[in-house]
């Protein structure tokens, strides 16, 4: 699931689990907040367990409140967003979530991050090898041949 197709009108909208229009505000809860939080989560290229040991809950919680028609109290509302890197607007709906990288980006983004606490000769040695692999899949790979127009 796409950030975008996530992204709400600028009201959001309430989802009251009772039939009464009365409902005591703990039951109420903003629709959609159990994807958008998945959806961030996963952009970031986070694990629940990951996303839980960041803000302190376990990865239970965290999968508790991705079900739609769960929330966090206020506190860790903000350390989610503070950890997701977006605002809380962003994370109950009220806003547009503006950054969209994909899953599969994120988590490639984070294990190349994580080369930058290696010391610089192994980082070094790395690139050597990320670079020879390039080159070798470079040279491998035939060059797109360019159509013919036919006459």
């Amino acid at each position: 699931m796409s950030l975008a197709s996530i992204s709400p009108p600028l009201t959001p909208a309430l989802h009251v689990p009772t039939d009464s229009p009365s409902a005591p505000m703990k039951e109420r809860t903003l629709k959609g907040f159990g994807a958008r939080l998945t959806a961030l989560r996963q952009a970031r290229g986070l694990t629940q367990e990951e996303l839980g040991a960041a803000v302190g809950v376990s990865n239970r919680m965290i999968a508790y409140y991705e079900r739609d028609g769960a929330q966090p109290p206020g506190a860790l509302l903000v350390e989610l967003a503070r950890v997701l890197r977006c605002s809380t607007d962003a994370l109950l709906g009220v806003t547009a979530v503006s950054d969209t990288l994909a899953p599969k980006t994120a988590r490639l983004l984070k294990r190349l991050q994580r080369i930058e606490e290696l010391p610089p000769a192994d980082q070094r040695a790395v690139l050597k090898l990320v670079d020879a692999m390039l080159d070798t899949r470079r040279r491998s790979t035939p060059p797109a041949r360019a159509k013919r127009k036919a006459s």
